[in-house]
């Protein structure tokens, strides 16, 4: 089957506002599609997309429940948001007990997220640029030597914590005894831990679209995964994040983008080279610019949450297309373009999140109040119960995404629609906003300067 066929039958797996973006970036393609969502919540906006909606669990466990419904729809095309079915090797069973084509990496190529030591040996290995000094351990010998020889660290679990297990000095750790002690806490409970140099600089993301061969780098955005203003507090799956309307970020140079695309480029071939597979859906770098250049922080195999809603925005043209040829290897027989505009996306989140947050309570917001060609609503982890009303689950609840010529004028079009919300929520009111993208382009200067 072919991206032209009259009728396409796409099975999304998801649970988040990320596979909300996706779904709704599919129904904007312009193409007859039959769209089947599995989810382990009744998301909003992922029971209102979907023509076929099945709540189950993603979980290892449960794969042969995700592989049923698989073969009761019948796909033509496989889109898996999230990173845990990576993981654990759905894309594999997809294509081999049904031969479906899958828009994700299969287990083996997602090891470039789900074990963040391969990930350094493989850049090692083959020589890529944008490594850091870096040393795993499954075991406290060295484990002293070698932070104390680096000074200041980072402490990373190997696997997968949803971005919110890695430790920084200067951050979440005051000292070389506490990131040693946090280091052994996790190995203590039978994982791998990762110690790198800690960076100097300016962090953002490049999310790189390909089928192993072609590749289509999406604009950069910024995260903020501190859960208070001015990035205070906890680490939080992401609290919102920012892109520009010329394609980078303000406080990036030229060379800081191209250098990073290539990066990602070079990641993707050697991917193959080690493997022996072509990588196919969304390589996500997540890099720091730093006086001495760009450096790779982590890798992710799928799109990022909220990075995701930011590029997904902007996409212009038939996403279906894209997905099924970067699924089939054919991607260099499509075309995509971005919006030149800027967004900005808030998350709505429970009081108290992450540490305290309240769950079962209502959540609503007039979505039809919203100008979808400015303001975008991405529903999360929420669950529509009996009554058809919105639950907060403890998780974040929903994005918002302003889409505009300016950054500012996105930033007072997210504000505005983060506000409209009603219930036992909140979100940070700085995303975007002048002050706080100027504290950016200062501290890059300082830092190019000394």
């Amino acid at each position: 089957m072919t991206a032209s066929t009259e009728v396409m039958r796409i099975l999304v797996y998801g649970k988040d506002a990320r596979t909300h973006a996706i779904a709704e970036a599919l129904r904007r393609s312009g193409v007859a599609i039959e769209l089947a969502v599995y989810s382990d919540l009744r998301i909003p906006g992922l029971v209102r997309t979907a023509d076929v909606f099945k709540q189950g669990k993603m979980t290892a466990e449960e794969l042969d429940a995700m592989m049923e419904f698989a073969r009761e729809f019948g796909p033509d095309l496989v889109i898996i948001g999230p990173e845990d079915p990576l993981g654990f090797g759905l894309v594999d069973r997809l294509q081999g007990d049904l031969g479906v084509p899958c828009f994700g990496p299969t287990q083996s190529l997602a090891r470039i997220e789900t074990s963040k030591s391969w990930t350094r040996l493989l850049m090692e290995k083959y020589q890529v640029p944008g490594n850091v000094i870096a040393r795993s351990f499954t075991s406290s010998a060295g484990l002293v030597e070698f932070a104390q020889g680096l000074g200041d660290i980072v402490v990373k679990p190997d696997g997968l914590t949803g971005g919110k297990g890695v430790k920084v000095m200067g951050d979440h750790l005051d000292t070389v005894d506490d990131a040693v002690a946090y280091a052994e806490e996790l190995i203590r409970h039978g994982g791998t831990v990762v110690i790198e140099e800690r960076l100097e600089g300016e962090e953002f993301s490049l999310q790189s679209i390909t089928d192993g061969t072609t590749v289509i780098h999406c604009p950069p955005v910024q995260d903020h995964k501190r859960a208070g203003l001015d990035d205070t507090g906890p680490n939080t799956g992401g609290m919102g994040s920012y892109s520009a309307a010329n394609g980078t970020l303000p406080f990036l140079e030229t060379s800081d983008l191209e250098e990073a695309q290539r990066i990602n480029e070079t990641v993707i071939r050697v991917l193959q080279e080690e493997t022996g597979e072509p990588y196919r859906g969304v390589l996500y770098g997540g890099f720091m610019a730093t006086r001495d250049g760009i450096r790779v922080i982590e890798y992710n195999a799928r799109f990022g949450d909220p990075e995701a809603m930011n590029v997904l925005a902007l996409f212009e043209g038939n996403f279906v297309e894209v997905a099924h040829a970067v699924a089939t290897g054919t991607l260099d027989r499509v075309s995509v373009s971005f919006a030149k505009k800027a967004t900005v996306c808030k998350y709505v989140v429970p009081e108290g999140y992450p540490d305290r947050a309240v769950s079962g309570e209502i959540v609503s917001v007039d979505e039809d109040a919203l100008d979808d060609s400015q303001v975008r609503c991405y529903w999360a982890a929420t669950n529509l119960n009996a009554e058809d009303k919105v639950e907060l689950t403890g998780s974040r609840a929903m994005a918002f995404v302003g889409i505009a010529d300016t950054l500012a004028e996105a930033e007072a079009l997210a504000e505005a629609a983060a506000s409209s919300v009603g219930g036992r929520v909140r979100w940070r009111s700085d995303i975007g906003t002048a002050e706080l993208i100027q504290k950016r382009v200062d501290h890059m200067q300082a830092l190019r300067r000394a």
